[in-house]
């Protein structure tokens, strides 16, 4: 009949099962998809600042570095002892000095790539310079994608600073992005992924250290009847014993007790887990790499770019330093010139480098031996401008 078929399905036997030969083996680690940290200036900010050695010196490195440079003010003819803009620099706030004020613009735009200088004054040289968060700041385009206004964000409320008129109340300084046309980019995304990396490392060495420094092991069962697999009762009581008394810190030298044909089989540390440190170092490399920083500034081993360290100190300011202030000390100036209708350059001092004293001395000796230039011209190869010309009744 029709249904026998049925009846027969149901009394058949049931059909042979192959047992796996590593079905007895409970393997501990875990395994998937690659998990990238936020990539928002927030997210990268604590995770590749706050929550990374290397990234935290890198930045701190370069930003007091290049507040400590020297600047000068000079226009077209002299180079000014005492000026408004000098003044308002040496004390741009009440809360802050000239260092404090430019490490924090540094700061902000290494960690964001974008650095916000707000003027408070009306007419003349500002009363006060204070440097605004990037992560609370928005560029509003206008029609024409040029910016018509600041909006800075802070606990749900907004604060719009006017850019149509210049000089604007807000300086934007930011770093070359190539695809986008408002906001800078910074070495932290470039660095992101070596972070993330770094940071892993950190943290697989820290759950190392839990365990006691033990790498991890597998346990064999093989029971009585030959069998090889646990039933789910026992499988899931064998894990809750070995999470509640055998991991962690203050488990470390605990002996296992092992019943049921229940067999450890410690597991030594693989090839990948003896070239882990090498693998942190060269995470750390690339993120230093991205900001600019020689590793050997940062006692970052297996670097050997550099013969010395002073040689690698000279190359950080040369590289990375100065090129930094020299383009912030310039728009920085050119943005106070309009506030004072003056034409001024603000730019660092070289001659008061100490890392570049070498090199100014030569550059110094080469030029005072060239008797073929005119003193203006000598002064105007070494940054300097040219002599006040004397009027007659001076002379």
């Amino acid at each position: 009949m029709a249904f026998d078929v049925f009846r027969r399905a149901k009394t058949a036997e049931p059909p042979e099962q192959k047992a796996s030969a590593a079905g007895r083996v409970i393997a501990w680690q875990t395994g998937g998809r690659v998990a990238w940290s936020p990539r928002d200036t927030v997210s990268l900010t604590r995770t590749g600042f706050n929550g990374n050695p290397v990234g935290f010196r890198s930045v701190k490195l370069i930003a007091e570095a290049a507040a400590a440079l020297p600047l000068v003010l000079e226009d077209a003819a002299i180079r000014f002892e005492q000026h408004d803009v000098l003044s308002l620099l040496r004390r741009p706030n009440g809360a802050q000095g000239r260092a404090e004020l430019l490490e924090s613009l540094y700061g902000q735009l290494l960690l964001s790539g974008n650095a916000y200088v707000e003027a408070v004054g009306e007419v003349g040289v500002p009363h006060e310079l204070h440097v605004l968060r990037s992560d609370r700041m928005s560029v509003v385009p206008g029609a024409d994608g040029w910016p018509i206004a600041f909006e800075y964000a802070v606990g749900g409320r907004k604060h719009r600073f006017d850019a149509a008129g210049l000089p604007g109340p807000i300086c934007h300084i930011r770093n070359f992005h190539p695809q986008d046309d408002h906001y800078g980019f910074s070495p932290l995304q470039a660095a992101a992924m070596a972070i993330d990396v770094h940071n892993s490392a950190s943290r697989w060495s820290k759950a190392l250290l839990d365990n006691a420094a033990r790498p991890s092991g597998a346990i064999v069962y093989k029971g009585q009847d030959g069998s090889s697999s646990l039933s789910n009762d026992q499988y899931d009581r064998l894990v809750t014993e070995i999470e509640s008394n055998h991991q962690g810190a203050r488990n470390a030298g605990r002996p296992m007790l092992l019943e049921g044909g229940l067999d450890w089989k410690p597991m030594g540390f693989s090839p990948s887990d003896m070239e882990f440190q090498q693998t942190k170092e060269s995470a750390a490399r690339e993120i230093a790499l991205a900001f600019g920083v020689p590793p050997m500034l940062l006692g970052i081993p297996g670097d050997a770019t550099y013969a010395n360290y002073q040689e690698a100190n000279r190359a950080f300011y040369r590289l990375t330093v100065l090129p930094l202030a020299t383009r912030v000390a310039a728009q920085l100036g050119g943005w106070l010139s309009g506030w004072t209708g003056e034409d001024l350059v603000l730019k660092p001092d070289l001659d008061q480098v100490p890392a570049l004293a070498a090199e100014r001395d030569a550059q110094w000796g080469r030029v005072a031996d060239a008797d073929f230039l005119t003193a203006d011209e000598k002064r105007r190869l070494l940054g300097l401008p040219p002599l006040p010309v004397e009027s007659p009744d001076e002379q």
